[in-house]
């Protein structure tokens, strides 16, 4: 354990002794810096990579580069951060601005031309440093809330521009910007019994524990009663003194009778990490009621580089005759820090919480393959697709397959097969294996051969066959068949699909492709005539929309514009 110790400490120092620029990049907005969101906040699936910065409620703010540099990548997406530009620099780091509304100036024109080159809204474009090179504070874009977006901001994020890790943007001085005086809120606090034998204050299954405030401002949680492995988990925000946003923790590290047995800090990681959130949080306890504890132990070991903990990977055996005393301290970047002691004990006595009846017949091996078929359905977990062993509940009913249900994390994609003839050939390339719940029913790329049916996914639950038959719609607010429409500055159209979801999109005016814009959360496909493709006087606009099983409808209309001024 002492080996572990010192080179938990050892790692923390280095990462504390990296040298980031604090004076070379500036803030991408003209306004003061407000978070509504930090870097490393848990978020479903991934740990945020970056910030996001307030935009006064409103698209079309400003967005400047941070340094000198080129623009080396762009993309422009559906989902996720958007329309979004990546700004390499010349000291070895990248800048990525996100959600944004529109690029400007000659980036604007080579991503319109990308667009006609392509044909497409959706496009990613890797640029050289001598195409698009920009300078500190030029204007390059102007904020907005496209892609995954829940409102207007921008997501502003720093990249290492071989490793591609990202690392928090208050290493590079905008700590400067932001005032925090304001100490971690430890909200709540939890004892996990972590084997079959372990008893916890008389109880099998984990514990809220009661926190007391002490006058010295720190909080004492009440004692542990325990025998055998324990583990803790809590629930804790940051707040700073301008944002009033809650924000992700910068720092925890715990200690077993002084000794630091555990400790995570969001300084960088790589993307290939994000998932593992679901590993780093209590994933059952957050998808039955949304709150997300921290788990400060692993039971099995998974390889995400924030954390660095003992030989027992946080994990704390209660023994006889030794009574222990853990502390958590919660810190944010600003160094203000928040912490609970929990004095801990042995104890033998008998449970009055049971543990909960294992119902489930299947056990899962988390670094082993595993198969389960019955009738005509049959799911496939590749080595590694869990994060520890557990129970699973598995069965084929009613033309559907139950695999357990989404309290357990998946890591890694797992398959589901299903071999249906009793639908016709014409019909068959119409089905899909959809993620059922309730009446909803969720679309995963399937693919076929002949009567096999086969899809991937990353949640537990239930699956089956879908038909789908039934077109997109294509819907126009008011019509404009034979109107004139000089006075309008775009066109607008409403897209959909019940089922399978939308795959394609395309717009043609007089035979040749348009751009329209797509905005996922509305459902709206947007062109703007300042694109220059509308021809004087009459002109024939026609939309196809086609989902992800081939049902394609539509929809065509005649009217006329006049481009005089």
């Amino acid at each position: 354990m002492r080996f572990s110790l010192i080179f938990l400490l050892f790692c923390n120092f280095l990462h504390s002794q990296t040298q980031y620029p604090n004076d070379y990049f500036r803030s991408p907005l003209d306004i003061p810096m407000q978070l509504s969101g930090n870097f490393g906040e848990l978020r479903p699936n991934h740990f945020h990579a970056g910030f996001d910065l307030k935009t006064n409620q409103k698209e079309g703010l400003n967005v400047y580069a941070a340094a000198d540099g080129y623009v080396s990548r762009i993309k422009i997406s559906t989902f996720g951060n958007g329309k979004c530009i990546y700004i390499t620099h010349p000291n070895g780091y990248t800048t990525v601005y996100g959600h944004l509304q529109t690029a400007v100036g000659s980036i604007q024109e080579y991503i319109q031309k990308t667009h006609y080159k392509e044909k497409s809204f959706e496009i990613e474009i890797y640029l050289k440093p001598d195409e698009l090179p920009v300078t500190k504070g030029q204007l390059i874009a102007l904020s907005g809330n496209t892609g995954s977006s829940e409102g207007p901001h921008l997501h502003f994020e720093f990249r290492d521009s071989k490793t591609e890790f990202v690392i928090n943007p208050l290493f590079f001085g905008f700590d400067k910007d932001i005032k925090d005086t304001k100490k971690p809120i430890i909200s709540s606090l939890y004892v996990y019994p972590l084997d079959e034998n372990t008893i916890v204050n008389q109880s099998k299954q984990p514990l809220l524990l009661n926190l007391s405030l002490q006058k010295d401002g720190t909080y004492l949680a009440s004692k542990i009663k325990a025998n055998g492995k324990i583990g803790f988990g809590i629930n804790t925000v940051d707040f700073d003194d301008i944002s009033f946003n809650k924000n992700g923790v910068f720092n925890v590290s715990t200690f077993l009778n002084g000794n630091q047995n555990y400790n995570y800090q969001f300084n960088t990681y790589s993307f290939d990490e994000m998932r593992f959130v679901n590993a780093f949080i209590d994933y059952s306890r957050y998808k039955k009621t949304g709150q997300r504890v921290q788990k400060l132990f692993m039971k099995t070991p998974y390889a995400l580089s924030i954390v660095k903990t003992d030989s027992l990977h946080g994990i704390i055996p209660v023994e006889p005759n030794l009574t222990s005393t853990y502390r958590i301290e919660v810190s944010d970047y600003y160094g203000n820090l928040n912490s609970v002691t929990v004095p801990i004990e042995y104890d033998s006595e008998t449970p009055i919480v049971k543990e909960e009846p294992v119902t489930s017949k299947y056990l899962i091996r988390y670094d082993k393959d595993s198969n389960f078929e019955k009738d005509n359905m049959s799911v496939f977990f590749p080595a590694g697709t869990f994060y520890e062993n557990f129970n699973l509940n598995f069965d084929v009913k009613n033309n559907r397959i139950y695999i357990h249900e989404d309290t357990v994390p998946v890591h890694s994609n797992f398959t589901i097969t299903i071999k249906d003839s009793t639908y016709s050939e014409a019909l068959r390339d119409k089905l899909f294996i959809g993620k059922i719940s309730g009446n909803n029913k969720s679309y995963n790329a399937t693919t076929r051969k002949n009567d096999v049916f086969t899809a991937k996914s990353k949640i537990l639950g239930q699956f089956g066959l879908v038909l789908d038959t039934i077109a997109p719609t294509i819907k126009i607010a008011k019509p404009i068949q034979d109107k004139w429409i000089s006075d309008l500055k775009t066109i607008q159209f409403t897209i959909s699909d019940n089922l399978s979801g939308i795959k394609s999109y395309n717009g043609y005016l007089n035979g040749n492709w348009i751009l329209f814009e797509y905005d996922n959360k509305t459902k709206k496909i947007t062109h703007t005539f300042e694109d220059g493709i509308v021809a004087e006087g009459a002109n024939d606009l026609k939309i196809e929309v086609v989902d992800n099983v081939g049902n394609s409808a539509i929809f065509e209309t005649h009217f006329f514009r006049s481009q005089q001024k």
